[in-house]
């Protein structure tokens, strides 16, 4: 079938203002009257003119005595002036009225009362002491608020003070969102998809995104791959209330990416693709009624990027009030990011504070990487100009988190193990929660992060055949000159998994030279890579040997699910992998997974609560629950030369 190649792309802010240029905002976003206790956040369509004056009289600004203030003049400490009630002074309250004919107001504090009817004071007062004037607020008729203000909480009383019952707003922006595929489910039949079917939720996530910002956004159930049904859906949305209508996934190049076909059926598009990375496919255009039309990528990132990049200017632009802008942050990448030169990439990342660096790991950048989404804590941009940014780079973040929460994350690197999550999980349930980001980049990345002072913590589980230990020989190789406490998380189970009932009758690292056994491999640097190496190198099987051996995961668990999937036959792993996805084993070694924590810092607050954590027998019942782990050293500072039995 025929594709939808798309040739020409712009930068981002180019989309923006063409679809500015093409959209009439006058027209399209109309005014309306609204009760102003319901006003809050909207967008003034008019200047506001105060009714009443604030106060309306002269009032009492504190409780005490009304007086006339040239009576009180001759008053001294010692050689008090006496006044008379009703003649002299009048009792007031906060807010009262001033009695006619007095003209200030004495602090009860500073009254002393010598009889029924007599006060006497110490010290003067001047014509309009603690008075509150009429207009000191407001004055009716001045100008309360101009035109093209987003009114606030604040707001409000302010209005009805002055007497303003409704005001004149714009419409509230009105976003519509048609889901589309063949292959996606909708979630509010609470489905469970087969292979090639995927539960659709970019509408929620999307619509939620859309909210945050101020406008009202609505979804439809998923719509087929099918250009009448979608072209049919896209006119309803366009014939509905909405100002902006969203078809979801379908943009790109595909056979069956219709949202470009349609949307030049109902309007014209005006961009298809912008210089960004994920978002390239974005689409904009405007219907034949002058509404916004968007077509945002399927994969969930991309679609994130189009509507933060290029639907937020805009739908601010058309509601009159400013895009909401993160807080930035200053940050050292941990690692390199390459980029593509002509394009801007957007690259997310975890942050925390290591010492008094601000240290951040670039994540996964996959556009179908949901993951990324929840787990990052701030984000940067790679200009379009350069080919990336060094390790080691400080670069500017804009910050998806509170700094409290940053300043309570603890950064670990290092080597995957499932009971960094049990871990993570724990330590957010405490009465002081601490996050934990954890970055799976190998035994020996987390090595190199503490060489380079990018991590409070990292995980380990590195065996030297030659002396039989763990993690000390590779610290005293790699980071001779720091000084580094080895705490023992757990002593884990390290062999193959495979599938249910072992169909393949693996029973050994020798059936890894088998032709019919597909395997999947850990990444270079990772503890469970060496451990295998060392195997195959003592069984004597060459790596090329191995049918996969060149292919990586980065975690136990993506190991697993591609065994538990048929991507591969078995994998090597722990044994908690294998059996939280119900999945056969064979051990091929007992090994003990260390955290390795520079000494100067196990006084840090976040380190201090992850030890006290890891030492509670509590937490180490829950490691044993996961299977294939012992903790008779949990909790232990370990020493060179302890291996497995302390």
């Amino acid at each position: 079938m025929e594709r939808n190649i798309y040739l020409h792309t712009v930068p981002l802010t180019q989309a923006v203002e063409t679809l500015k240029a093409a959209l009439d905002r006058e027209a399209l976003v109309g005014r309306e009257d609204v009760d102003t206790q319901d006003a809050a956040g909207r967008v003034l369509a008019g200047p506001v003119f105060a009714r009443y004056s604030s106060p309306t009289f002269h009032s009492a600004a504190m409780d005490g005595i009304a007086v006339r203030a040239k009576e009180t003049f001759a008053a001294r400490e010692g050689s008090p002036v006496r006044l008379r009630l009703g003649q002299g002074y009048a009792p007031v309250n906060t807010g009262h009225p001033l009695p006619a004919g007095f003209d200030a107001v004495v602090m009860i504090e500073n009254v002393v009362q010598e009889g029924e009817d007599t006060v006497a004071l110490e010290a003067p007062a001047f014509p309009m002491q603690h008075v509150r004037r009429i207009g000191e607020d407001i004055v009716a008729t001045e100008l309360l608020m101009p035109q093209g203000r987003r009114i606030s909480a604040y707001d409000l009383g302010a209005l009805l003070s002055a007497g303003i019952w409704q005001v004149e707003a714009f419409e509230p922006v009105r976003l519509a969102f048609i889901p589309t595929g063949d292959e996606v489910l909708d979630f509010m039949q609470r489905p469970e998809p087969k292979a090639g079917q995927v539960v659709e939720s970019n509408s929620v996530m999307l619509c939620a995104l859309a909210r945050s910002w101020g406008l009202e956004a609505r979804r439809v159930p998923p719509v087929p791959d099918n250009l009448e049904a979608l072209e049919a859906a896209a006119r309803q949305a366009l014939d509905s209330d909405a100002h902006i209508v969203v078809i979801g996934a379908g943009s790109s190049a595909g056979s069956k990416d219709y949202t470009r076909t349609v949307m030049e059926r109902v309007g014209r598009v005006l961009v298809h693709g912008v210089a960004a990375m994920p978002g390239k496919p974005s689409l904009l255009g405007v219907a034949q009624n002058g509404k916004l039309l968007v077509g945002a990528p399927g994969y969930p990132v991309s679609a994130v990027i189009c509507f933060e990049e290029l639907v937020r200017p805009l739908a601010a632009w058309l509601g009159r009030f400013d895009a909401p802008e993160r807080a930035g942050l200053d940050v050292e990448l941990t690692r390199k990011v390459p980029s593509k030169l002509g394009t801007e990439e957007f690259v997310r990342l975890a942050v925390g504070r290591v010492g008094q660096r601000w240290v951040a790991t670039p994540l996964a950048r996959g556009a179908g990487m949901i993951t990324t989404l929840t787990r990052a804590q701030a984000m940067t941009r790679v200009p379009e100009q350069l080919e990336g940014l060094e390790a080691g780079a400080t670069v500017r973040a804009e910050l998806l988190a509170p700094m409290a929460e940053l300043d309570r994350t603890l950064v670990i690197v290092g080597s995957h193990d499932n009971t960094l999550d049990l871990l993570a999980n724990e330590l957010m349930g405490l009465a002081e929660p601490v996050r934990m980001s954890s970055t799976h980049v190998g035994s020996m990345g987390g090595i190199n992060a503490l060489k380079g002072g990018l991590a409070l913590c990292a995980g380990a589980h590195l065996f030297d055949p030659e002396t039989g230990d763990f993690n000390f020989p590779f610290l005293a190789k790699y980071v001779p000159d720091q000084d580094i406490t080895t705490v023992n998380l757990a002593i884990r189970h390290q062999g193959l998994i495979l599938a249910k009932g072992n169909p393949k009758f693996i029973k050994g690292v020798a059936d890894l030279a088998r032709e019919d056994v597909r395997f999947i491999n850990r990444q270079r640097g990772a503890g469970t890579r060496i451990l295998l190496d060392h195997h195959l190198k003592t069984a004597g099987i060459k790596p090329e040997q191995v049918c996969g051996y060149d292919k990586e995961e980065f975690t136990h668990m993506a190991v697993a699910v591609n065994v538990l999937t048929g991507a591969a036959d078995c994998g090597l792993g722990i044994y908690a992998a294998a059996k939280a996805l119900d999945l056969d084993f064979v051990e091929l070694a007992r090994e003990r997974y260390d955290l390795l924590i520079p000494t100067r810092f196990l006084d840090d607050p976040r380190i201090a609560a992850l030890l006290a954590m890891v030492r509670s027998p509590e937490f180490q019942a829950k490691i044993r629950g996961l299977g294939g782990y012992e903790t008779n050293l949990t909790g232990q500072i370990m020493r060179p030369g302890m291996g497995l039995e302390g």
